[in-house]
């Protein structure tokens, strides 16, 4: 009787326990497109065409990189040094929030049409939102730098931080800023160092940075292909042989 009354609760239990487990846990943000080895997704390492859900968190160390394609068609290019972790990515409402700890992350946005749509990048003391856009977020030492490539940002200082650096004539702002194609702020506590480099000098450095250049790509399609001949020839080999093995020998 007991073993009877036990079985039925461990059954209900099984039936429980996916309405219990994070439902974030299961649904798709996107896939890794290229990398540069190191990269991981929640400490365990990244390979091409691995698929992102909500709530990783992807890291890349000193020599890492990474390019993954969210399921709406935008495009997260992080480079070293980074951490971040897309918090939210509803392709149908078109509702996305990335969390970036620090480091350096290039976004490439679809056009956002759905009544409502968003799509956030925060940092420790910035948001920074748009419609569809192409832009740059970097975060280090208490500074958030972001750079407009194409489109129209929004970006709000977080509390106690202000626009401590622009080509937009909006230094020293608390309140929110828009930020046009070609131009570039920096957020942080307070104003020191000898500025930024110019508009064209940023945009370069900034897209090397988050790059993934094209000789390496080809020489992981490369590695990739003889990786995948070497193992087709191991296991022909290993055919043949079998084959050989299992024939009679003709012995008495």
């Amino acid at each position: 009787m007991f073993r009877t009354v036990l079985s039925a609760v461990l059954s209900l239990l099984l039936v429980a326990l996916p309405a219990w487990a994070d439902p974030d846990a299961t649904q798709t943000a996107g896939a890794v497109k290229a990398l540069i080895p190191d990269a991981s997704d929640n400490a365990h390492p990244l390979a091409v065409n691995d698929t992102l859900h909500w709530n990783d968190l992807l890291q890349t160390n000193a020599k890492g990189r990474l390019r993954a394609g969210l399921t709406d068609g935008s495009i997260l290019s992080v480079g070293s040094n980074s951490q971040l972790r897309v918090v939210q990515h509803d392709a149908a409402a078109q509702q996305t929030s990335i969390d970036l700890t620090y480091g350096k992350l290039r976004n490439q946005v679809v056009k956002i049409t759905q009544p409502g749509g968003k799509y956030e990048v925060r940092t420790p003391n910035a948001v920074i939102g748009v419609i569809g856009t192409d832009f740059y977020v970097g975060y280090a030492n208490g500074r958030t730098t972001v750079i407009c490539y194409e489109g129209t940002l929004s970006v709000t200082p977080g509390a106690g931080a202000k626009v401590i650096d622009s080509n937009n004539s909006t230094t020293g702002s608390t309140n929110a800023i828009n930020v046009a194609a070609g131009q570039m702020v920096v957020i942080g506590f307070k104003i020191e160092g000898a500025g930024m480099n110019s508009y064209p000098t940023m945009m370069k450095t900034t897209q090397t940075d988050t790059g993934i250049p094209e000789h390496v790509k080809s020489h992981l399609a490369r590695n990739i292909a003889i990786g995948s001949a070497i193992a087709i020839a191991g296991l022909t080999v290993g055919l043949t042989q079998a084959n050989s093995s299992s024939k009679p020998c003709g012995c008495k």
